[in-house]
């Protein structure tokens, strides 16, 4: 994957959606760009808007993005319950792939001089993209809002990074930042007392709140020895958070940025309101995901809420993410659709893949005079089938009356079980992708001889991935078989016989792919690489029919 970058630009209009529109089509009008996602809040009179593509041209959108929003929005009309100071409000931009963050940081500086010198906007760099330790937090360089700006553009001390120190009454002022990938993550309570919302926000955000004497809300501030406020800290790291109440929806809210999520991930966050609302006789009743979330943390937070309930977390990512939803009650203010709020299920580009289509038409796609996919495909899918069974049987112990405290233990093998058989779905794909490959090296032109050398070549490297892919093959479904003897040992006795089903397919799996290498190895012209390969293949082949026998064994004993 060449370099990608992430931006998410928040601009001070929720409720004008051909506003937003003007601004979201300005952004598109990049040549690749990838607009991913468009969420306006009418409260907040604020829409964040996530788009994705190579550095340069995230650059380019943001600029145009930023500068329709200055012809569009006029800030001193502008109300809403989130802080802000411009029409476009912040723009970050986030390393997603193969960039560095201060690779990222430079670009950044690059959006944020253009903005200043072009627009004539009074440009605030931040985080990543700071040149003062002060200006790291959007806090700081956000204080006053947009009604104070005029006056803090005459102070020496809060002259903008780029562009002019003076008022744009109708832009306001923009900050620009390279960070790391940040979560705006809302929990919905059962009160409308924002007093109440902001009590339970400060138990839990990293600043938490002010040390106070006697009275912890009008009591006098007590200081250190510098003159700054002592705070109590909050029970979260890197969370910023404060309590509003949101009309739209008659409830308030504690409004969070996890802005390091190996930290203090959702789940994690959204534990900790509910503790810290119950103590205060205040319920959740869901939250609010604004923007993206990577993959990863839906799936960490399914995982969590599965094993508090002690049940197996070697599942499909699908269910795994539906627990998740309803865990923090996701789905609660509107519908959450994993497809349109998870980034890697956006980035996707929509090729087609045999693992997306239905069994019976990847059997007739097999059954078709094309020649793939063939048995390469046909093996590490009867591989993942394999590894499969051997989930299923772990998954039914983890559930099975009377083994209750064996639980865990059983969802540990249902989770490598899910490894391969993933790892084998993907190789469906893989395998017949590599026999594209040969015929498009075979395809190329060999008119002189400089084309027959790359043509050459280009054989020689398809082929010796058409012999690593199955390869590849064996070796997955061979240590699936690890599981799959497990299982048969020590797993539901009443599911043995799916264990023993399971050998099968994991046998049939790495000999269909050994089948697979000896057809390509004959093409590889580097005889020593082509003869370790075969070497490996055999003994692969040897392990796997000699473990095949030692479980059927293991089935037809405990059938018996």
């Amino acid at each position: 994957m060449s370099q990608l970058l992430e931006c998410v630009p928040n601009f001070s209009e929720g409720r004008n959606m051909n506003v937003i529109k003007q601004i979201t089509d300005a952004i598109e009008s990049v040549e690749g760009i990838k607009l991913l996602n468009v969420d306006p809040g009418k409260a907040t009179n604020r829409t964040v808007v996530t788009f994705v593509g190579a550095p340069d041209a995230v650059v380019e959108a943001a600029f145009r993005g930023v500068k329709r929003a200055s012809e569009v929005i006029d800030m001193s009309r502008h109300h809403g319950e989130h802080p802000r100071f411009g029409a476009t409000d912040v723009c970050p931009l986030v390393p997603i792939a193969n960039i560095s963050m201060e690779e990222t940081a430079s670009y950044a500086r690059k959006l944020a001089r253009r903005i200043g010198e072009e627009l004539a906007i009074p440009v605030y760099c931040y985080e990543f993209a700071a040149s003062i330790g002060e200006r790291k937090s959007l806090a700081n360089c956000r204080s006053g809002e947009y009604e104070g700006l005029p006056q803090k553009l005459k102070d020496p001390n809060w002259k903008p990074d780029f562009g002019p120190a003076k008022f744009n009454k109708k832009a306001g002022a923009t900050a620009v930042s390279a960070r790391n990938f940040l979560i705006a993550y809302n929990v919905n309570l059962n009160t409308t007392s924002v007093r109440r919302a902001n009590a339970i926000a400060f138990d839990v955000r990293e600043a938490g709140r002010i040390l106070r004497e006697g009275d912890p809300v009008t009591g006098k501030v007590i200081t250190d020895e510098r003159g700054e406020p002592v705070r109590i800290p909050g029970t979260l790291k890197k969370v910023r958070a404060i309590g509003w109440f949101i009309e739209e929806y008659g409830v308030a809210q504690i409004s969070m940025n996890l802005t390091d999520i190996t930290e203090t991930p959702i789940h994690k966050a959204f534990d900790a309101v509910c503790a810290s609302a119950g103590e205060r006789g205040i319920r959740v009743t869901g939250s609010e995901l604004i923007g993206l979330i990577p993959l990863q943390a839906m799936l960490d937070a399914g995982k969590y809420f599965l094993k508090k309930q002690q049940r197996s977390v070697g599942i499909s990512d699908d269910e795994i993410i539906r627990i998740a939803v309803k865990s923090m009650g996701l789905d609660e203010l509107g519908p959450f659709n994993p497809k349109e709020r998870i980034i890697e299920y956006l980035l996707e580009d929509g090729e087609k893949l045999l693992r997306d289509i239905s069994l019976k038409d990847f059997a007739n796609e097999t059954a078709s005079e094309l020649p793939a996919p063939g048995g390469g495909s046909i093996s590490a899918y009867v591989g993942a089938l394999g590894a499969a069974l051997a989930g299923m049987v772990a998954n039914l112990s983890a559930h099975k009356r009377g083994w209750d405290e064996r639980w865990e233990e059983f969802s540990i093998w249902a989770e490598k079980a899910k490894s391969y058989q993933n790892q084998l779905v993907q190789l469906v794909d893989d395998d017949t992708k590599a026999f594209n490959q040969i015929m498009s090296a075979l395809s190329m032109p060999k008119s002189t001889d400089n084309e027959k050398t790359i043509r050459s070549a280009a054989i020689q490297t398809a082929t010796l991935n058409a012999i690593l892919t199955p390869l590849k093959v064996m070796e997955t479904a061979f240590e699936s078989m690890t599981v799959v003897e497990e299982m048969a040992t020590h797993g539901n006795p009443n599911s043995v016989s799916d264990a023993g089903v399971g050998a099968l397919c994991a046998r049939t799996a790495v000999h269909g792919a050994y089948l697979n290498v000896l057809i390509n190895i004959g093409g590889l012209t580097d005889k020593l690489r082509a003869n370790e390969l075969k070497h490996r293949a055999e003994e692969l082949l040897f392990q796997a029919e000699t473990r095949e026998q030692r479980i059927l064994k293991i089935v037809y004993e405990r059938i018996s």
